[in-house]
């Protein structure tokens, strides 16, 4: 099993450069951020070069921050920013030879919001696909992100059918998912075909993935006999010291 820590919790109190070398340091197979756009794309390029890690993804911003919004893709009237940070976060994916785009909906509801979310990814799944790069979605649990616009799989799936792009494809992240529907072995292989990249943490506290009400023995068991090898995503929020957090990575590693 492959693992990629996500540097927008693990090592969050260094510079981007620097928890790429201590995620290399840790053990970890590749990386993945959120918001890298502070950090000039050649320093974290040549971080990625000396310790040889791909960089998995990262996300687009989410907007104003301070007005806690949290993605503009799916905002009607907001067409336009959204497509900025679309092409923002796709020329940052280039420049550092990133695989993937999420694309963060934000929060809305209703048909024109739907409407809204479908051309933006529609947008950026033919700016993406210029250089090869994966365009994400993630459902957001409604706990840590009531009134997100894509909440469930079911809703993903069927976004994804309607654009009909091959490289449109589904974050699947165990914590959001478990906390919304429940039922995850069964929803990964159900959706096995449209996953593009799938993430980890403990529920319901989003910490370690070595407590918590998911076995995550059995369900990393289970992504392996699909055959997914693509390193899984580390997204949890460690309890004190991103170093002293990772004693899951040696037992399941």
């Amino acid at each position: 099993m492959k693992f990629s820590a996500n540097l927008g919790f693990l090592w969050n109190d260094r510079p981007l450069p620097d928890a790429i070398h201590a995620a290399k340091l840790a053990g970890f197979d590749a990386v993945e951020c959120h918001w890298p756009y502070d950090t000039d794309p050649a320093e974290v390029k040549a971080a990625l070069q000396e310790t040889g890690l791909p960089m998995l993804g990262l996300n687009t911003r989410r907007g104003d921050v301070a007005g806690r919004e949290n993605g503009l893709a799916a905002l009607p009237g907001r067409e336009a920013e959204a497509r900025a940070a679309i092409e923002e976060a796709v020329t940052y994916a280039n420049a550092i030879d990133a695989g993937a785009v999420h694309v963060m909906a934000g929060f809305a509801h209703g048909p024109q919001a739907q409407e809204c979310f479908v051309d933006s990814l529609r947008y950026a799944v033919d700016l993406a696909s210029k250089t090869g790069r994966t365009i994400l979605i993630e459902p957001l649990n409604r706990y840590d992100a009531a009134g997100y616009f894509l909440q469930t799989t079911d809703h993903a799936k069927a976004i994804i059918a309607e654009v009909n792009a091959p490289n449109l494809k589904l974050m699947f992240d165990c914590y959001h998912v478990q906390l919304m529907e429940g039922d995850i072995t069964h929803r990964l292989n159900a959706l096995k075909d449209i996953i593009g990249h799938i993430q980890f943490a403990s529920v319901p506290d989003r910490g370690a993935p070595d407590h918590g009400e998911l076995n995550y023995a059995h369900v990393f068991a289970e992504v392996t006999r699909l055959g997914w090898s693509t390193p899984l995503g580390a997204e949890y929020k460690p309890q004190g010291a991103t170093d002293d957090s990772l004693g899951w990575l040696r037992t399941f590693s």
